[in-house]
């Protein structure tokens, strides 16, 4: 089985990846794609805490730790030492057997399709000039860019969804 479309959302912080992503991820599932995410942090983060069985096995030694329920399963592994990440190692540990889609959030300096998200009023540069994988640009605010490259209303998840079918699921004339 293909894996399936990969497509990242590119931004500096603050400008709205996550808020897009939820905004836009049910819009997608209502058009019947089955999507995956993967977030990446620069933070420490714990999605475990004191006082629970899984963070007592952490601290004790074990990694990795697998969660599970009948509900949902979470797996926690320690790096250490600490590493820099990439997204083809996060991409191999993640499941795809029933995905259509998965969306990435960050890991913007890799090569892989990504819609760039921009907020002129932020007064940062564009990301498109330096990353040929930018296939298109939302925005709050048109703006005027190469031919190839399409700019989307970052205000209407739903014309930015149209855009993902068109782009990997419809077939290309």
């Amino acid at each position: 089985m293909p894996s399936p479309p990969i497509l990242g959302f590119a931004a500096y912080s603050g400008t709205g990846k996550t808020s897009l992503l939820t905004k836009l991820i049910p819009i997608l599932k209502q058009r019947g794609l089955r999507v995956g995410v993967i977030k990446h942090s620069h933070h420490d983060f714990e999605i475990d805490y004191p006082g629970k069985d899984s963070y007592q096995l952490r601290l004790a030694g074990a990694s990795p730790v697998m969660i599970v329920s009948p509900y949902r399963r979470a797996l926690i592994t320690e790096f250490s030492p600490q590493r820099q990440i990439g997204l083809r190692e996060q991409l191999a540990a993640f499941p795809v057997d029933e995905l259509d889609l998965i969306l990435i959030e960050g890991f913007r300096h890799e090569k892989f399709a990504k819609i760039e998200l921009h907020r002129p009023g932020l007064g940062k540069d564009l990301l498109y000039p330096h990353d040929g994988s930018i296939i298109a640009i939302a925005s709050d605010r048109l703006l005027d860019t190469p031919e190839h490259l399409p700019c989307l209303d970052l205000n209407h998840p739903d014309a930015i969804a149209d855009f993902i079918f068109h782009h990997f699921f419809e077939p290309q004339t």
